[in-house]
């Protein structure tokens, strides 16, 4: 699929929605994205987001972005706009590190850098570890390899339940209720990250992911979660790229003794909490955003 938005101001910060096919034991599959700025930029910033959100919850960020960046947020297989899997079973973290492969190889370039928030941050640091990874820098939003149990089980409690509103706003009044650890957004940004999670169909409104990616993770024994764990540290070693670990001042996912190993295991890994905020920082708003744009682009418009 070839791009031809025009390349102006006006058109970097309008979306343009695309896909890509990939592929699964089950058969094919199809991954929306959209992408922002210059297509024909080679600098690439793929934004990824957490497990049951979509890849507009980058917009803010994207937009800023766009005229240094080709910013690409996919939603993840399952989610958004992209196919559901027929095999459920297969919805975990290869299946998601090999679709971004594929992803990556769409967009025709042979680097990019890295946002990803919660499960976006974890196939971030599958892919990292990987020799010849596309990935230069890496940033990991309130994620790390070892997880808190008690924020696995607050997840598990509320993933996959079958729920249907009558009006949009009931969905994103309950959208925002999940995510009420993201911290103190106003009315409008909830409208603008949750809207893109719900679709209407046969008269209500529902939430737009498979309910099917709750079985492989209620599935996971705590012998997988271990090998898991172990895995995504030694990916986190061999990465040689710089790392930022932003993590939430009141998060329950990420506690400050992994983020403190985090920094003591790789090779170029710094940290920040973000204050008033849980799991995970939600980068609507312009602070944040900074800390993002100084990592990525740094204090001058030309820094790598």
């Amino acid at each position: 699929m070839t791009a031809t938005t025009s390349v102006s101001t006006a058109g970097r910060l309008r979306p343009r929605q695309r896909h890509v096919q990939c592929a699964s034991a089950a058969g094919l599959h199809r991954v929306a994205y959209t992408e922002w700025g210059d297509p024909d930029n080679p600098r690439v910033l793929l934004c990824v987001h957490g497990l049951t959100r979509s890849g507009r919850d980058f917009d803010r960020i994207a937009a800023d972005f766009a005229a240094t960046y080709r910013v690409v947020c996919p939603d993840v297989v399952g989610r958004g706009l992209s196919s559901w899997l027929a095999n459920p079973n297969l919805y975990g973290l290869l299946q998601y590190v090999a679709d971004m492969v594929t992803l990556i190889a769409r967009l025709d370039v042979e680097t990019v850098d890295w946002f990803g928030t919660s499960m976006g941050g974890l196939i971030g640091l599958g892919l990292a570890g990987l020799p010849d990874t596309p990935i230069r820098k890496l940033l990991v939003n309130d994620v790390g390899p070892h997880l808190e149990p008690v924020a696995v089980q607050r997840i598990g409690d509320y993933l996959g339940k079958p729920m249907s509103f009558e009006t949009l706003q009931q969905g994103i009044d309950y959208a925002a209720l999940l995510a009420q650890t993201f911290g103190p957004l106003t009315p409008d940004e909830w409208r603008e990250i949750n809207t893109p999670l719900l679709h209407e169909k046969d008269g209500a409104w529902r939430l737009r992911y498979d309910p099917r990616i709750a079985q492989p993770f209620a599935a996971v024994t705590e012998e997988a979660s271990k090998l898991g764990e172990a895995a995504l540290w030694h990916s986190l070693a061999l990465f040689q790229g710089p790392v930022l670990v932003v993590r939430g001042e009141h998060s329950d996912l990420l506690s400050r003794e992994t983020v403190t190993k985090m920094v003591e295991t790789g090779r170029a890994v710094s940290s920040v909490e973000i204050a008033g905020v849980g799991h995970a920082p939600a980068f609507l708003a312009a602070d944040q955003i900074d800390v993002a744009r100084q990592f990525f682009i740094g204090a001058a418009a030309d820094a790598s």
